[in-house]
């Protein structure tokens, strides 16, 4: 057997965390480009019970499950909690995020930090395509509840999803 699952190899993981309410091209540019590099990549879903989202977590876990399929080696799970928690838990080394701007940089280097000393799970920051430098969901939302085109910024089945998510409040 050769692979991932051959004797003495081991299976190489990371995670890939977020809201994702909802998930953007962004954030898929980055999955797609873990995917390519590790055996196994978990999408994490935050759970943030002081935060009420536009969608409720198993719709955000079965959007992003339907938008990452061809990718094949991709998990999506809720978590709540230390994301270092669910990192051993899965015995997931890597912590994989993207930059957009220096902005992002100062408040992820001090989280890549602080996991590092609670667990040793290293964060590889990855530089956004400057196609999706300025995007982000709260973006999206406003723009969508506006009636703005945001059809470019999403994959096709979260912008129905958000069209009529929108259309109901």
């Amino acid at each position: 057997m050769t692979g991932p699952e051959s004797e003495g190899s081991q299976v190489r993981r990371a995670v890939c965390p977020g809201s994702f309410d909802p998930i953007t091209n962004g954030h898929l540019d980055i999955i797609a480009r873990a995917s390519r590099l590790y055996d196994e990549v978990y999408v994490a879903v935050m759970i943030n019970q002081s935060k009420k989202g536009l969608f409720e977590i198993e719709e955000r876990i079965d959007l992003i499950r339907r938008v990452t399929a061809e990718y094949g080696n991709v998990r999506v799970e809720a978590f709540h909690g230390l994301l270092v928690d669910f990192c051993k838990q899965r015995e997931i080394p890597a912590i994989v995020k993207g930059l957009r701007a220096v902005s992002d940089f100062d408040y992820e280097l001090q989280m890549a930090q602080m996991n590092n000393g609670l667990s040793g799970v290293e964060t590889l920051f990855v530089p956004t395509n400057p196609t999706y430098s300025f995007l982000s969901s709260s973006l999206v939302k406003e723009v969508a509840a506006w009636g703005g085109d945001v059809s470019h910024l999403v994959p096709a089945e979260v912008l129905t999803a958000l069209t009529e998510r929108l259309r109901k409040d």
